[in-house]
């Protein structure tokens, strides 16, 4: 009978919870309308930063009347457009700018125990893609996906 109960005491603390196989992280979720003639469409669209920590990110866009049903479209087609990033301990190999519309980023290489300094979407697409001591700055635009997408166009940029 005590092994039946420590097996529920495994189950209820989750020592038995699957791995995930990619990190997600959650950018925005917003309320989008569409005026039709008669009515307005109310939908969601969820920004999901996938990456699994080993120099792979993949960041896409879900619509959908659910926010559960937008968040999966989301990492499913995250899942299918990821890129491979170059790293060198924990942090990129030099310096590098990159644009993206109006969006423009700035990445530096740390030393070893400053972590991830940067602003809110760069730090996300940072973090899933495994980088662990990195500067960062973004200039221009505030606007989370264009900012995020100039990012991994910085991190796809090195040689």
């Amino acid at each position: 009978m005590s092994n039946q109960k420590a097996e529920k005491n495994f189950k209820k603390q989750g020592a038995f919870k699957q791995e995930k196989e990619f990190k997600e992280e959650l950018l925005a979720i917003d309320r989008v309308t569409r005026v039709t003639s008669g009515w307005r469409q109310l939908r969601f669209r969820a920004v999901i930063v996938l990456g699994d920590g080993k120099w792979k990110v993949g960041l896409w866009t879900g619509k959908s009347w659910e926010v559960v049903d937008a968040i999966a479209k989301a990492v499913s087609d995250a899942k299918k457009n990821m890129v491979k990033v170059k790293m060198e301990n924990g942090s990129v190999p030099y310096n590098i700018e990159a644009k993206f519309k109006s969006a423009k980023v700035m990445v530096h290489p740390a030393s070893e125990g400053t972590w991830i300094i940067a602003g809110w979407s760069m730090r996300k697409v940072l973090a899933v893609a495994g980088y662990k001591d990195v500067l960062g700055k973004r200039y221009g635009s505030t606007n989370l996906i264009n900012n995020a997408r100039a990012t991994i166009k910085a991190l796809t940029s090195f040689k």
